[in-house]
């Protein structure tokens, strides 16, 4: 009896080490800070200052983002969530109600971003090989329908 109450603590052990690991190795998680010298906005488009990856509950993900709206109103917003291509909802976004990260390679997630069930944003977030910074290539749609593109720049803290 003891020796099962053993292999069973070390079962959990280990799958929640795993998970930990899992999220550990992905370059994506940790803090970022905007780099606004390097990033081009377009002129209606608000600003994640700063957004930061952490291991959630079981195998989830947490993003939390901060930063300014297009009238320089601070944001802020939470994603809970799995890089496997679902849907996931966000907290506190007026611009999108869920949101996917479709793994592309070790350093990359397509994200879509859906309002309302329409598709408003897909972005590109590419860590660079020395994970010290990564992009993001925005293409959305803004309320009034305008499409727009951003290319912002983050260094990791």
């Amino acid at each position: 009896m003891r020796t099962r109450i053993i292999l069973v603590a070390l079962t959990f052990l280990l799958a929640a080490n795993s998970r930990v690991s899992l999220a550990a190795e992905n370059p994506l998680m940790g803090t970022w800070k905007l780099n606004e010298s390097k990033s081009k906005y377009a002129s209606e488009s608000g600003k994640n200052t700063t957004v930061t990856y952490s291991a959630a509950k079981g195998d989830m993900i947490k993003c939390t983002a901060d930063g300014v709206d297009k009238d320089g109103k601070p944001i802020h917003w939470t994603w809970t969530g799995k890089f496997d291509g679902k849907p996931y909802p966000i907290k506190g976004s007026p611009n999108f109600d869920t949101l996917a990260y479709h793994p592309m390679n070790e350093r990359a997630n397509e994200t879509t971003a859906w309002k309302n069930g329409k598709v408003v944003m897909t972005a590109v977030i590419a860590v660079a090989k020395d994970g010290k910074s990564r992009t993001v290539t925005l293409i959305g749609t803004d309320a009034k329908g305008k499409k727009f593109t951003d290319r912002t720049y983050y260094d990791k803290e």
